[in-house]
């Protein structure tokens, strides 16, 4: 197990580029399953859950080739069900983006129960209905404790999602690309992950109208083609980068950010007190921001929700529960979507920060307050990325354990902040 050694209260200046989006990268790869010719995907991120991935598509046959360092080729010519390593499955939520190109494709898969994030229970059972409702068998075999994918053809059907799931509606996508006939998906999630892996599968022919909307209309093909695709930066990677230069004071451009896809992300961060100016692609985050928290009528105290795209991402909570720590004034966090995103919060009441945990979804925060080292343990990807902020910005010496957590979502992070100034070492624990 590594650990990272931080000592806060550097200023963070320079430029920075972030690496391809995870969430983009995992199902573009899953799609890949659909074909029998090639696809090279580029700005693939070296990361832990695409590196577990891809163990996983080859265990099903596929042949992939790192033709460099952040391109691949992979070649599904040769699709064959086989036993998944149970331990790979748990280890990232995205295994499941296999049971809707598998099914589409072979026609079967068996597949242990996905793992990835302590952050509570995440059910399964909307893509289990999706898959369903296009003709497939799905079952959950308690005997071998494996979930059971079974079609003998899969067919369009009108599909309302029971909840807007992000890999639900991408399984669903991927097994009606190719399914006969129409299918209209309502209440589809539609991040920019999402759109990405739409117009690839339009790239490998197929017709998927309505992009970036709640309502696809999935036009079934009868096979799909190759294609050569470069995935989106990371927009998640964009606002931690964001957020170590506003808790650090320092200022920070970073390249290639995908400004386009910020706007909800900067219209509640600004109430947080945070700007940044855009300039082309490029967002440059200034050392001078004004950490003000802005009421709600009446002086009242805000509240931060987190909703489906296009609005505020539960994955950028914990990011901006420690931006609040550093900003005048109090705000209630609420997240809904998970009853154990709030609990790193008591790593940051030991570092000192006026945090009030309410229940498992919500916690106020009174800022600004100083933060001091401390010594802590990552427990998801997300809250990691908060807790090395949180060290950066802190008075004195950091050790945060177990940054597996963090390298699954995280190319290479300690060398991005170390050459932006940060005093940060990775050691083995």
């Amino acid at each position: 197990m590594e650990k990272f050694i931080i000592q806060g209260g550097q200023p963070l200046n320079g430029e920075v580029t972030p690496a391809g989006n995870k969430n983009a990268a995992l199902p573009l790869l899953a799609a890949c399953l659909l074909t029998d010719e090639p696809v090279i995907l580029h700005n693939v991120p070296e990361i832990r859950d695409v590196i577990s991935m891809r163990s996983l598509l080859e265990s099903l046959g596929v042949k992939t080739e790192q033709i460099s360092p952040h391109t691949w080729k992979i070649q599904a010519r040769d699709v064959r069900p086989a036993d998944l390593d149970p331990d790979l499955c748990r280890g990232i939520r995205a295994s499941i983006l296999l049971a809707g190109p598998m099914v589409a494709r072979a026609g079967n898969l068996q597949l242990p129960p996905p793992g990835g994030d302590v952050i509570g229970r995440r059910r399964v059972d909307t893509h289990i209905l999706a898959i369903r409702s296009l003709g497939a068998e799905a079952e959950y075999d308690r005997s071998n404790r494996v979930f059971d994918f079974k079609s003998k053809g899969l067919k369009g059907a009108d599909i309302l999602l029971d909840e807007a799931s992000v890999t639900a509606t991408e399984n669903a996508i991927m097994a009606a690309a190719t399914a006969r006939g129409d299918t209209v998906l309502r209440n589809a999630a539609s991040e920019p992950h999402i759109q990405e892996l739409c117009h690839m599968l339009n790239s490998m022919g197929a017709q998927i109208d309505n992009i970036g909307s709640n309502t696809l209309a999935i036009h079934g093909v009868p096979k799909l083609h190759g294609t050569e695709f470069t995935i989106g930066p990371d927009y998640l990677e964009v606002v931690s980068f964001i957020g170590a230069a506003v808790v650090t004071r320092g200022t920070i451009r970073i390249r290639d950010a995908g400004p386009e896809y910020l706007g909800m992300i900067r219209l509640v961060l600004g109430r947080l007190g945070v700007d940044w100016q855009v300039e082309g692609r490029d967002i440059i985050v200034p050392a001078e921001q004004r950490l003000v928290v802005e009421p709600d009528l009446g002086d009242a105290i805000p509240t931060i929700n987190v909703m489906p795209w296009p609005a505020f991402p539960t994955d950028l909570m914990s990011i901006a529960i420690i931006i609040s720590t550093q900003s005048n004034g109090s705000v209630l966090f609420h997240d809904w979507m998970y009853p154990s995103r709030m609990f790193f919060t008591d790593k940051l009441l030991g570092m000192g920060a006026h945090i009030v945990l309410c229940d498992p979804h919500r916690c106020i925060v009174q800022g600004p307050t100083p933060l001091y080292g401390e010594k802590m343990e990552s427990p998801d990807i997300r809250a990691g990325m908060a807790l090395v902020l949180a060290a950066l910005a802190a008075e004195g010496r950091s050790v945060i354990r177990n940054v597996g957590q963090i390298d699954r979502g995280y190319e290479r992070i300690d060398e991005k902040l170390r050459a932006l100034g940060a005093r940060i070492e990775r050691e083995t624990a």
